[in-house]
């Protein structure tokens, strides 16, 4: 349940301040290699690189720890650590395919994605709120079952530009539009995509430091969740859905689509009770997910702020 106190301004979580590991150039060696060689034969090189990071990355294998204590209905074990940064790397890995429109070489199943149709029939745009869970990449197969589909991501600029990098870095003929987050043009963007009939993407489960936010239970402790993408959401007065695209293994995947919250006709009044609803519905959607899916978890740092809580 959200705090009787309704919001506060969150503290920094700690992917602000934390480097992003791993270099441009191995990736576009990977993206070559796993080319070149198919999905089953580059993947031993993945094994390799992950060995590596589970053995070299305290702060990350303590963090995981600390989700999967929450998420896992055992005690976790070494083996758990290892498996979800092998699903992270898989994540990563299979961009190269999905980039390159191969998408033939995964199985992939979804759940409610006559959601997403419905909204498309609509033609008024709809917000996708997402997570830092599985592959958002591989719900790019719903537009090659629907061509003309526009898909934007909102991001914060400095993540904007990273994963600009990244994607050229595997296919710069594939990099989707990035709609960069902090300034008014931003939102005017955003508008305009929903405008003509777009859906707009955005990771609403970190806080960039200094906003508001609302605190809710989340997988048995509670957590800051930012209210910017929902108040966003309810000003341009539109349709809010979940996606996630889960890893399952192999090279299976699901997409999973949930309705959160419909802003169209939220009256002003109305409107913060409406938009604290909706965080509520997504946390909750959220942790079902985590739940059934507990190695798509891509969080690695203090995300309960327990290291806070403590010092």
């Amino acid at each position: 349940m959200p705090d009787s106190g309704a919001q506060r301004r969150g503290r920094s979580q700690a992917w602000v301040a934390n480097p992003e590991r791993g270099s441009l150039g191995l990736l576009r060696f990977m993206s070559a290699l796993s080319l070149r060689f198919g999905r089953r034969l580059s993947r031993p090189l993945l094994l390799l690189i992950v060995v590596y990071y589970w053995l070299a990355a305290p702060a990350t294998a303590r963090h995981i720890l600390h989700y999967q204590r929450r998420a896992l209905p055992r005690r976790p074990r070494a083996r758990d650590r290892f498996v979800q940064l092998l699903s992270f790397a898989t994540c990563v890995h299979d961009r190269v395919f999905l980039l390159n429109d191969r998408f033939g070489e995964f199985v992939i199943e979804s759940e409610h994605e006559e959601l997403l149709a419905r909204a498309l029939t609509r033609g008024k745009g709809c917000l996708l709120m997402g997570a830092h869970l599985g592959s958002f990449e591989i719900s790019r197969s719903f537009g090659r079952q629907h061509p003309g589909v526009s898909v934007a991501m909102a991001m914060y600029a400095e993540n904007a530009r990273k994963i600009s990098a990244v994607l050229a870095a595997l296919n710069p003929r594939s990099v989707p539009v990035i709609i960069p987050l902090g300034n008014i043009d931003a939102m005017l963007q955003i508008r305009a995509r929903l405008d003509a009939g777009a859906f707009v993407g955005m990771l609403a489960d970190r806080t960039l430091g200094d906003e508001p936010v609302i605190e809710l239970d989340f997988l048995g402790s509670r957590a800051p969740f930012p209210l910017g993408p929902w108040r966003a959401a309810a000003l341009m007065r539109r349709p809010v859905l979940f996606m996630a695209g889960l890893y399952c293994g192999g090279n299976r995947y699901r997409i999973v689509v949930e309705e959160i919250a419909d802003f169209t006709a939220t009256e002003r009044a109305a409107r913060e009770a409406a938009i604290h609803a909706a965080v509520a519905r997504y946390a909750e959607v959220l942790e079902g997910c985590c739940r059934r899916y507990p190695y798509n978890w891509f969080n690695f740092f203090d995300f309960w702020h327990e290291q806070t809580a403590a010092a």
